[in-house]
């Protein structure tokens, strides 16, 4: 089968859609009429994890034009912070992000253990104050 004639085919008559819709016969689909219902393969999910950190990780610097100033690790833990609470959830810890702009490390990695976040993500919470705390992964 010649899958670029396929391909283009399918994009023209199912059309594509960024958000979950339920097609006519009432599944839920995404894309170009894939079915959610038959989940996504492991590739696929990595494809998506990748454009989304990409997307947050612009978000995060576009708010903290300081970013630049921090090493690597530490620009992680504040892009995997925003990953998984949002950005307006990150901003929330106003006094962390101070200590992280002052280069206060210790403080940082003790504001980010001190809070309701923390004790709903458990070990994710721990790692990620280490390497606040330490700069390293």
């Amino acid at each position: 089968m010649d899958n670029v004639k396929a391909t283009a085919y399918i994009r023209r008559y199912e059309g594509f859609s960024k958000l979950p819709y339920k097609c006519p016969t009432g599944h839920l689909t995404i894309g170009y009429g894939h079915n959610l219902e038959h989940g996504i393969s492991a590739s696929a999910a990595l494809f998506i994890l990748q454009e989304d950190l990409a997307r947050v990780e612009q978000t995060v610097k576009n708010a903290f034009p300081w970013l630049w100033k921090l090493d690597d690790a530490r620009q992680f833990v504040l892009v995997d912070m925003a990953f998984n609470m949002g950005l307006a959830g990150l901003k929330g810890f106003k006094k962390m992000l101070t200590a992280v702009e002052q280069g206060d490390y210790q403080t940082a990695a003790k504001e980010m253990l001190a809070s309701k976040w923390a004790a709903q993500v458990g070990r994710r919470a721990a790692e990620l104050s280490k390497i606040m705390k330490k700069g390293e992964w």
